[in-house]
Formats: structure tokens, C-alpha cells, sequence
């Protein structure tokens, strides 16, 4: 075909969005076969990480360790709060923080948990599309809770850690409100996400790995003359402190705050590769350590007062120069301000993660930028700053706010070790090593949470709450997709096939579309849907030159992007299979416009157009989508159950985006049909005619 080398410019403009504005402009004939292995590689640059280099640990430092690494910021204060300071609670705490740091972030995370990587990504949706398989359908429940907790925690994370920061400003006045420059930081932050953070993250790793020598250095200025607050690291301390002291179990809760990171870590593996994370946490966990037991020899001097007497109510502040000061409050600030950044950028991954996995209703996501891993969506990021700005309000200092924080992500761990230990089984791991791991954290985060339960009337019962929102929102999401996939009415193509050949070559009718595109569900390719033949050949008959159905099939493996072309009838019906991982995000224009190139270029499909004058002037034919999309009739006789969760779900759909947005398709070339859902026919109603 002679025009068959120049379709590329013609064909950005049929399919590509406005939205899709990481397009390069186009003055020339365009090769989007380069394009899209440029796209690919975008999506695929995990494995640029996977080596370990001065680089990759040092981004490894800026994105990794920021929940983690601003810790040290309120935990000591979480655990003293208003008690005397004695030696027993010093070293009994150090010793736990010390160990819980060992057993549950060391060995659980950085040593176990990562190495249950899907193709290098991380995270409990990842873990759970791992198990998922296995005759155990019930691993949903404590992914949807892991999820969710995760998602609930990403409300509490931002605002105790900049308001911990901020709150330094009391040691120079206790009058500074602080609640008003706490809400500015996290608005601008929010506000800011929507342009990316493609140069600020450059800047990540220099000023994280700056923070942990400071953390390093501030406790070291305080052990070189107290380095005997290390016998803290005999555990028989952290034993008499949860046994014999009268409030030890309940400490448990401020010593967890510790490890309160290790889960974003793991979310966050795809970032960076395992060997970076294992390297670079040998760094963090010595500045960490450092850092608490400096923390706890200053205390230590200060025994038999209580921190209210201090003009810094918190050990982290009141162990810094007096000189040092300013410049302490301002790094701990820009460092709380990167670790609230990940926890963001991380919940957008969580939730697009969600959408595609069909937990959540479809959102508009957006690419700020073309680095990998960089999504906004713009819901999800202004009623997260809804929910800081009112979890601030509400609790006004990070004091209070540890009474919220940590029973979320407690929750959260115990469902990932609930979904590691059926694989580890997969693996076939030694049993007597998984019974005995397995069990050691059950233990471990049973008593974490049973901890934090204690703080459920103080604080803790608002996490708790959005966890249980989200959580019934993704169950009812799941519900509804599969009831719906239940009743709907499969036909055989090869039943309608000699129709639709007819229909396409009927010159008695006006045409359509030259190209005329559905969006199916049908797994089986010698199946569709009944309404899409009801579509084409009863609505309003639909004429068109070539009808391509189009299956997008959300696989295990997170980048994975292929495609398969089935000529049902030649020149007449074509249908076309994605697999496209769970975190590659639908982009049905771009895909679709690739698989159009490719055939182009195989000679498989001619798509100039057919009528005369345009056909010898080689100009290339419309392409025009068909969405149709479902409201619940009235017409319906369902069970009690399944009509609650349906109309929930249609309300729900009501806020979500379109499906034509959600598979990134340009409104200009997208018909929207709405159509009822009749699920369960009312049953005939005993009517007589009389005369």
C-alpha cells in the first residue's frame, strides 16, 4: 500500500487524547514503533535499579526510607509522654527499638518480605497477585484490609511528621501556632503534585542521606560520654520493660512507631531492587540506632524529671546545640516534607493499582511526568489533603496524633505476613522454617496491635474508620464486577458473523464508521456479548467496513504489554487481545493505535479509506469507538443482597469516571450508549384483560 509508510502523523490524530500530553510534536512522518519501545522502557525501568551503583543508592536513600526515617522525630516522645524518666523505661525502650528494628524491618522486610518481588515490584497487592491463584479465593480479604489500612495510615503519616518537625519552633516560643504552618506545607505539597516532582526528586537522595549523618552525628555528640546505654542491646532489657514495668505492654505501641515505614519500603521496591534496598539499609539502620540511643543517653541525664520541663517537650529537639537548633528544625522539616511525598506518590500507585485489579472505582490518572512510577490522580490527592488538613485540626499536635497513628499499619503487617506465609508455601520454603518465621511475627504484630487497640478511643478509631470505608468500598466494588460478570449474556460470533459481513456491505445504508471499535469483556474469543450485537444490528444498525472488538486482560506480572490479532473474517471482523500488567495503565488510544501500525505494516489490514474520492487520494479512514455503558433497570427481581450491593455500586459509578476515560479514550471519536442492566427479569405479573 502506498500510503501505508505515512500513516503515523494521521493516526496520532485519531487516537491520541489531549491528555496524552507526553506525545513528542509531530512534523514528520512518526514511527510510534520507537515511540512506544520508549513507552515501554518507561514502564519496564525497574531493572535499571537492579544493579547496585552510587546512584541507585543514593536514590534508594531519597525514596525508600522517608516514613522510616523520620521516626526518630516523635517516637522517644510517644514513649515517655508525660512519665518521670527513669533508667529501667530508657534502656527497656532502647532495647525494644532495637530489636523491633532487627526482627520486624530487618529480617521480615529487608531480608523475607522483598523477596516476594512480581517481576520487581513490591507491595500487598503485588504479594497478593502472587498467591492469588492458589484454591485459597478468601487471600482477597486480607489484601483488600492490608490495602486499605495502608491507604488509611497515608492520612496520619504526612501530618504527625511535619507536625512533629514544625513543632521544633516551640523551643524558640511555645505561642508559635503551629497548626497554620503545619496545613500550609502539607496544601502546597498537595498542590504541587499535580506538575510531578521530576527535578525535586533529584534532589531526594542528597538531602536524605544529609538527614541520616545528622541523625548519626546529633547521637553520637551525646553517646561519647554515655556509650554504656548500649548494654540496652541485651534483650533481657526490653523483656523487664514489657513484663515488669506497670504500663509495659501498652509502651508497645510507641516502641511499633519505629518500624512504622517497613511496609511503604516494601511498597516501594520496585523503585530501586532489592540489593539496593539491603545495602543501603545497613546505613540507615546504624544512623537510626545512633540516633535513638543518643536520644536515650541524654535522657538518661535528665532522670527524675519529666519532658513538660524541658523547653522542647520532645527528646529529638532537646538533645540538639542550642546553636544547632534552626538549622535542625529546618532539615527535619524538608525531610518530613520528602517522606510525605513518597507516602502520597504511594498511595497513587496503591489505588491505580486497585483500579486495574477491579477494587476500586475507575479514576482519572495522570502522568505528570515520564519518569516511571510518576501518577496523580487528582481525587485521590485532594481528599487526602482534606483528610490531613481535618486529621490537624482535629488533634492540633503530633502528641496527640500518635494516639491515631500506627494501629492502621499494625493491621496492615499482619495481613502481609498472612498472604507471605501462603508464599513462602508456594516457594516451598522448608516448612519447619516457615512455621516457626510465620509465627514469631504473628506474635510479634498480634501484640503490636493488641498494643494499639489502647489508643482506638483516644485517636486510633479514625484511622480505623477510613480503613473500613475503604475496605467496604473495594469489597463492594469487587461484589458488583462479579455479579454483574455473572448474569452477563455471552453469544457466538460465529452465530452473527454472516450479519455482520452483510451489514458491513450493505450499500444501503449510511455508513457508520470506517473502522467501528468495541470495548469487550469476553475472555473467550469466539464469544461477545449479547448487547454489543444488540448494538450493531438493532439499536441503530451500524454499518461499518471493519468491526474490531477489543479484550484487555489485567495480568499477573506488573509491566507486561502484548498483543494478540484474531482475523474472524477477513477484511470484515478483526478482534484484538491485550495482556497489560496490573500497573500498566489502559491507554487504549495509544495501545490500539500500535497494533493499527503494526498490521499496517504486515500488509494484514488495509485502512485507507473505502470511499472512492478518498480511497485514491490514499486518505486514511475513521476510526470511531462504541462505549456502552450500564445503568440498573428497574426491571430487576434480585436477591436482597445482591440488589444492595448493586445499587451501591451504581451510585459509586455515578462519581467514578466514564469508561471512555478510563481506557484513555479521546471523547472526540468515542459514542457513549447508556443501556439498562436487567440482570433478573421481574417475574410475570398476573394481569387480565377484560372486556
Amino acid at each position: 500500500m502506498d500510503g501505508g509508510l505515512n500513516i503515523y502523523f494521521p493516526l496520532c490524530h485519531l487516537f491520541c487524547s489531549k491528555e496524552d500530553n507526553f506525545l513528542p510534536n509531530v512534523t514528520a512522518p512518526f514511527s510510534f514503533s520507537k515511540f512506544v519501545l520508549n513507552l515501554d522502557g518507561m514502564w519496564k525501568s525497574s531493572s535499571n535499579y537492579k544493579k547496585i551503583t552510587p546512584d541507585s543508592l543514593l536514590m534508594t536513600l531519597g525514596v525508600i526510607y522517608g516514613g522510616i526515617g523520620t521516626s526518630p522525630l516523635y517516637v522517644m516522645n510517644a514513649i515517655i509522654g508525660d512519665q518521670v524518666i527513669q533508667s529501667d523505661l530508657i534502656l527497656g525502650s532502647m532495647s525494644a527499638i532495637f530489636w523491633t528494628l532487627t526482627l520486624q524491618t530487618t529480617v521480615k522486610y529487608v531480608l523475607l518480605t522483598i523477596r516476594a518481588d512480581n517481576k520487581g515490584e513490591g507491595g500487598i497487592f503485588s504479594l497478593y497477585t502472587l498467591v492469588r491463584r492458589t484454591k485459597f479465593k478468601w487471600l482477597l480479604v486480607p489484601a483488600i484490609i492490608g490495602g486499605s489500612a495502608l491507604l488509611a495510615d497515608g492520612v496520619i503519616s504526612p501530618s504527625i511528621s511535619v507536625s512533629a518537625a514544625v513543632e521544633g519552633l516551640w523551643f524558640f516560643d511555645k505561642n508559635i501556632h503551629t497548626v497554620a504552618i503545619v496545613i500550609g506545607i502539607l496544601c502546597a505539597l498537595f498542590f504541587v503534585q499535580q506538575f510531578g516532582n521530576r527535578y525535586v526528586g533529584k534532589l531526594f537522595g542528597p538531602i536524605m542521606t544529609f538527614w541520616f549523618l545528622m541523625l548519626g552525628g546529633l547521637g553520637v555528640y551525646h553517646l561519647s560520654s554515655n556509650w554504656w546505654v548500649f548494654t540496652a542491646l541485651n534483650p533481657i532489657y526490653a523483656y523487664n520493660l514489657l513484663v515488669i514495668h506497670p504500663h509495659g505492654f501498652l509502651l508497645l505501641g510507641g516502641i511499633f512507631l519505629c518500624t512504622s515505614g517497613a511496609e511503604t519500603l516494601y511498597s516501594d521496591l520496585g523503585h530501586s531492587g532489592k540489593e539496593n534496598i539491603r545495602v543501603s539499609w545497613v546505613f540507615v539502620k546504624v544512623m537510626l540506632v545512633l540516633n535513638y540511643f543518643g536520644q536515650g543517653a541524654w535522657l538518661l541525664e535528665h532522670t527524675g524529671h519529666t519532658l513538660s520541663e524541658f523547653r522542647s517537650h520532645n527528646p529529638f529537639y532537646a538533645m540538639m546545640p542550642e546553636h544547632f537548633m534552626p538549622y535542625g528544625i529546618a532539615i527535619a522539616t524538608i525531610t518530613a516534607i520528602i517522606a510525605s511525598q513518597a507516602l502520597i506518590s504511594g498511595a497513587f500507585t496503591l489505588i491505580n493499582e486497585a483500579i486495574i485489579l477491579n477494587l476500586w472505582p475507575k479514576l482519572n490518572v495522570k502522568h505528570p511526568s515520564v519518569l516511571k512510577g510518576q501518577l496523580y490522580i487528582p481525587a485521590v490527592n485532594w481528599i487526602m489533603m482534606l483528610g490531613c488538613v481535618g486529621v490537624i485540626l482535629f488533634f492540633r499536635e503530633s502528641s496527640n496524633m500518635q494516639h491515631a497513628y500506627g494501629l492502621a499499619i499494625a493491621l496492615t503487617m499482619l495481613m502481609t505476613t498472612t498472604l507471605l506465609n501462603f508464599y513462602l508455601h508456594l516457594k516451598r520454603y522448608n516448612q519447619y522454617f516457615i512455621y516457626f518465621i510465620i509465627t514469631l511475627f504473628l506474635i510479634l504484630e498480634i501484640s503490636f496491635l493488641a498494643a494499639n487497640l489502647s489508643k482506638f478511643l483516644h485517636g486510633g478509631w479514625i484511622t480505623i474508620l477510613i480503613a473500613v470505608v475503604l475496605s467496604f468500598i473495594m469489597t463492594v466494588w469487587y461484589q458488583a464486577k462479579k455479579i454483574r460478570k455473572h448474569y452477563v449474556e455471552m453469544v457466538k460470533v460465529s452465530d452473527h458473523m454472516k450479519k455482520l459481513i452483510d451489514l458491513s456491505r450493505d450499500e444501503s445504508l449510511t455508513k457508520y464508521a470506517t473502522h467501528l471499535i468495541y470495548m469487550t469483556g469476553a475472555n473467550n474469543p469466539e464469544e461477545i456479548e449479547a448487547k454489543i450485537i444488540y448494538s450493531i444490528l438493532q439499536k441503530r444498525p451500524k454499518r461499518a467496513d471493519i468491526y474490531w472488538f477489543v479484550h484487555v486482560d489485567v495480568v499477573d506480572e506488573p509491566y507486561r504489554m502484548e498483543y494478540k490479532v484474531r482475523h474472524i473474517a477477513e477484511d470484515d471482523i478483526i478482534r484484538v487481545d491485550f495482556k497489560l500488567g496490573f500497573r500498566v495503565s489502559p491507554k487504549i488510544n495509544l495501545l490500539f493505535r500500535k497494533v493499527v501500525e503494526d498490521l499496517v505494516k504486515n500488509k494484514e489490514v488495509d485502512i485507507t479509506s473505502r470511499y472512492e474520492s478518498l480511497n485514491k487520494n490514499n486518505v486514511i479512514g475513521d476510526f470511531k469507538f462504541v462505549v456502552l455503558e450500564k445503568f440498573l433497570s428497574y426491571d430487576n427481581d434480585l436477591p436482597t443482597i445482591e440488589k444492595f450491593i448493586l445499587n451501591i455500586y451504581f451510585v459509586m459509578k455515578h462519581f467514578s469516571v466514564s469508561e471512555a476515560k478510563a481506557f484513555g479514550l479521546d471523547s472526540s471519536s468515542v459514542k457513549i450508549e447508556k443501556y439498562p442492566m436487567v440482570i433478573s427479569q421481574v417475574k410475570e405479573m398476573a394481569m387480565q384483560r377484560i372486556f
